[in-house]
């Protein structure tokens, strides 16, 4: 997909979830080039091993294949081995039973468990991040290896469309090219979808963590359903937030 076309699909899905008010303006979005890949990921042969070190497992995926119900069960939803804005396909892997993984997906709807085929797995790895939104409060919690980093307030969604609960997890780390555009510098695509439907909107659902150019929305409870924070801070994010890290949203 061209880079305008990766733009408009990102538009399109983000704006279904209510997380610009506009979206003209808006620049091609392009994958992010940082941070490095983790060091010496662990080779998946037959069952996955046990993969050393602290933090959580990630898997990068060899080729499409399909998510299943169950380990061996029946097919959910087709993956390929890049997502529909051009990054690498990286899993957040939230349970295992022997060759199967289980993992979550913007190709399932929320709160549901994929389960993958080891074999269709290049490497696992572990992420060192993990991002908590405290909705109730409206902050951010950044860990890292279970300790905090980073802590700031956010935007999150309305009371006509809150912020959906849930476990998810970091799927896309995009730049948009335009800092003042609606989604301010950059995005942090995940895995989650909004519950909420716009009126009359045909596009997409996808929840997002972005930068916004309109500090005063800080605190509030103003979006359809996605998370801002500043500029400055998603600038941060998105330069060392590893695909596949974990995302929980509370109460």
């Amino acid at each position: 997909m061209s880079r305008v076309g990766v733009a408009a699909a990102l538009v399109a899905a983000l704006a279904g979830a209510g997380c610009g008010d506009q979206a003209s303006g808006q620049r091609a979005l392009r994958p992010a080039t940082s941070p490095a890949s983790p060091p010496a990921p662990a080779r998946v042969a037959g069952p996955p091993a046990v993969v050393p070190g602290r933090g959580y497992v990630a898997a990068y995926l060899r080729g499409a294949t399909w998510l299943r119900a169950s380990p061996g069960g029946r097919p959910l939803a087709r993956v390929r081995a890049r997502t529909q804005f051009g990054s690498a396909r990286v899993f957040s892997v939230v349970g295992r039973r022997g060759r199967w993984v289980g993992v979550v997906a913007p190709e399932l709807r929320n709160g549901r468990v994929g389960w993958l085929d080891a074999r269709r797995i290049t490497s696992l790895y572990r992420v060192p991040y993990e991002i908590e939104i405290q909705r109730a409060r409206r902050l951010m919690v950044v860990k890292r290896l279970a300790r905090p980093v980073l802590a700031v307030h956010v935007a999150v969604g309305r009371p006509s469309a809150p912020t959906p609960l849930g476990r998810y997890a970091v799927s896309d780390r995009l730049t948009t090219g335009t800092p003042s555009g609606p989604y301010g510098c950059c995005i942090l695509a995940l895995t989650g979808h909004q519950t909420v439907p716009l009126a009359g909107w045909t596009g997409g659902d996808r929840l997002a963590i972005h930068a916004t150019p309109s500090p005063e929305t800080i605190g509030q409870a103003v979006s359809h359903g996605c998370v801002r924070a500043l500029n400055p801070v998603m600038r941060r994010l998105v330069h060392r937030i590893p695909l596949g890290t974990p995302v929980r949203i509370l109460r």
